[in-house]
């Protein structure tokens, strides 16, 4: 038997530590968890004897079986691929799973253990056996967290990190799963909001294609036999139409050759940051687009603030989750601000990016003291302008694609109806 110190805390926060015997670390942490307190860390005593190994032989057949059985686990994770980063709502219900699982009174090596049965595409059922691990072995939530970063992102991981030191681990986490979720609300509002415009120019798009290589050229074997002159719109179709059904393989070869010359262009770190303003300054779709980054700017970094990770840390993991690189700029500049001793308010002014309600507010906070809630208020704010602003949008494109698609099929329309005027009249005059 060896000695092991551990350091753990009760419900309450407050830390106890001790010592106690057991076979090995995996033990040790058990007893700990068996006392009704969360061990955060489980360290063998110096000096003390070493867990005694086992008495079987490496020669033996048993365990030769056990090495090969070691070496193909070891193959299938070297060739096995790396999960997919979860999506929101998978994040969301992982995290609230886990709460209620704590704040039913369950040790976290035990709901860790009842996690592995809920699985999904981005965090399966391996990753909560893997954090169990772990867990057993004496290292925190988070730092098991960290080792899977593939799966957790750095805002889960610091959060959870600072629900560890201040022993509101199930608190955290609830407030993770309420993040995560009205995140994946807003995405779902502006997918839906794209769907139809989406799918009117796609079926549009086909059935243009459609009338101009398929329809088209059956009329222009009529104009044909008919010897007469076509008018000038007319002529105009034909034209469009003989260069689709002839060089149709050019322009799929111009269109993906546009495809990867933008992704290219994209990846750059000039061209990003040029698309990213861009988008900002479109009339319609750059508003909504402000709207949504601002808004996840402040529920992010209030999130942050509301579970005590420190201001500089929590500036960076917000940098790092924004999708605009122009507003990452604006943020890194606004972590080495604070970093020389200004208040969050100023560089944020500075950067002339924010709007100045968000700025307003932010100062009243730091007044109060309560920036965090000044931020939540900032998010809700702009959270609902969202909304409206994606009524907004899709009332006024839909209009403008469905009138567009109807001067594009009005103007087929016409150059064929007007050949065909032309030939019945040249007809009647016969």
């Amino acid at each position: 038997m060896a000695q092991f110190n551990y350091k753990a805390r009760r419900r309450s926060g407050e830390v106890v530590e001790g010592v106690l015997e057991a076979g090995d670390r995996a033990a040790a942490v058990v007893q700990v968890e068996r006392l009704g307190i969360i061990p955060v860390s489980v360290v063998q005593a110096k000096g003390s004897t070493k867990p005694a190994k086992s008495s079987s032989s490496t020669g033996s057949p048993a365990a030769r079986a056990a090495a090969a059985e070691g070496s193909k686990a070891g193959l299938s994770r070297l060739f096995a691929r790396s999960p997919k980063k979860p999506g929101l709502k998978e994040l969301a219900m992982y995290t609230l799973q886990l709460a209620n699982l704590l704040r039913a009174g369950m040790p976290l090596t035990m709901a860790l253990r009842s996690m592995e049965s809920l699985s999904s595409k981005g965090i399966p059922g391996e990753a909560s056996r893997q954090l169990k691990q772990d867990v057993t072995e004496g290292r925190s939530l988070s730092d098991a967290m960290a080792r899977q970063n593939h799966i957790f992102p750095d805002l889960v991981i610091n959060m959870v990190r600072a629900g560890e030191q201040s022993g509101a681990l199930e608190e955290v986490l609830r407030r993770q799963a309420a993040h995560f979720d009205r995140f994946a609300e807003v995405q779902s509002k502006f997918k839906s909001a794209m769907i139809y415009p989406a799918v009117v120019c796609v079926v549009g798009g086909a059935l243009v294609i459609f009338f101009m290589t398929v329809m088209l050229p059956k009329f222009m074997t009529l104009f044909d036999n008919t010897k007469i002159e076509l008018p000038a719109m007319t002529k105009m179709l034909i034209a469009i139409s003989s260069f689709l059904s002839g060089y149709w393989w050019a322009l799929i070869l111009a269109g993906g050759g546009a495809v990867v010359a933008f992704r290219r262009y994209r990846a750059s770190k000039a061209g990003r940051e040029s698309l990213d303003r861009l988008v900002m300054k479109l009339p319609v779709i750059g508003k909504v687009v402000r709207l949504n980054l601002f808004g996840q700017f402040a529920r992010t970094l209030s999130t942050l603030l509301q579970n005590g990770v420190p201001v500089l840390q929590a500036l960076r993991i917000t940098e790092q989750v924004m999708p605009n690189v122009v507003i990452q700029e604006a943020i890194a500049r606004t972590r080495e601000a604070v970093t020389d001793g200004k208040t969050l308010a100023q560089p944020l002014a500075k950067s002339r990016l924010f709007p100045q309600l968000m700025i307003d507010l932010i100062k009243i906070g730091e007044e109060t003291g309560d920036v965090p809630a000044a931020l939540s208020n900032v998010a809700d704010t702009y959270e609902n302008d969202l909304n409206v602003g994606l009524t907004a949008m899709t009332n006024l494109i839909q209009p403008v694609i469905i009138v567009a698609i109807a001067f594009v099929v009005g103007f087929m329309l016409l150059g064929v109806m007007s050949a065909m005027f032309k030939i019945t009249e040249s007809i009647s005059t016969r």
